[in-house]
């Protein structure tokens, strides 16, 4: 009795000491200076230290994590195994250099959006809520778009699309291309 109650103590020590490195594990890795510490991610971190996001008048920071690691359990773990692809692509040389990433921002941002869209804008409403936005403070533009959203079924990303980053140039279509050469 003795060295099965010695055994349940063990493992619910190592559960709690697991429990704890994985949780300090994913903090480190949810830091602005972690998302960065790639070289291709020094062209998303000057975009972003020129945005409100980054300086603004109360001083608060929205960090990489605030806009794309969620907050609940399974969808945080699941970000973290979809960002493994950026440092797989990073090493294999997909996107190492300025140029190799700028080739490959169009479908990397849509990415984004499509997430973003899928979730309703999940990350962003974790700090700005609707209910809580004073319509009357916004400028008139605002007001009438925020006030209407909801009902046209829009999400933040839809009009917010270049808040943190620059918006990448979108790829021709050798489709159109090849029609304007047509006619």
């Amino acid at each position: 009795m003795k060295r099965s109650l010695g055994s349940i103590l063990l493992i619910f020590l190592a559960g709690v000491v697991f429990a704890g490195l994985f949780n300090v594990g994913l903090s480190a890795t949810n830091t602005t200076e972690f998302c960065t510490s790639c070289h291709t991610m020094q062209t998303n971190l000057r975009e972003y230290q020129e945005t409100v996001h980054y300086k603004n008048r109360s001083g608060v920071i929205a960090g990489c994590s605030d806009c794309h690691v969620p907050k609940p359990f399974i969808p945080k773990m699941i970000a973290k195994v979809m960002a493994a692809k950026d440092v797989y692509h990073e090493i294999m040389g997909t996107i190492s250099t300025p140029e190799k990433y700028q080739a490959h921002r169009w479908e990397m941002a849509n990415r984004v959006w499509d997430k973003m869209r899928a979730t309703d804008s999940r990350e962003c409403r974790s700090c700005h809520k609707i209910s809580h936005m004073d319509l009357a403070e916004q400028d008139r533009s605002a007001r009438k778009k925020h006030s209407r959203m909801i009902e046209k079924g829009q999400v933040c990303i839809d009009c917010h699309d270049g808040i943190a980053h620059e918006l990448p140039d979108e790829p021709d279509d050798e489709a159109d291309d090849e029609t304007e050469e047509a006619e």
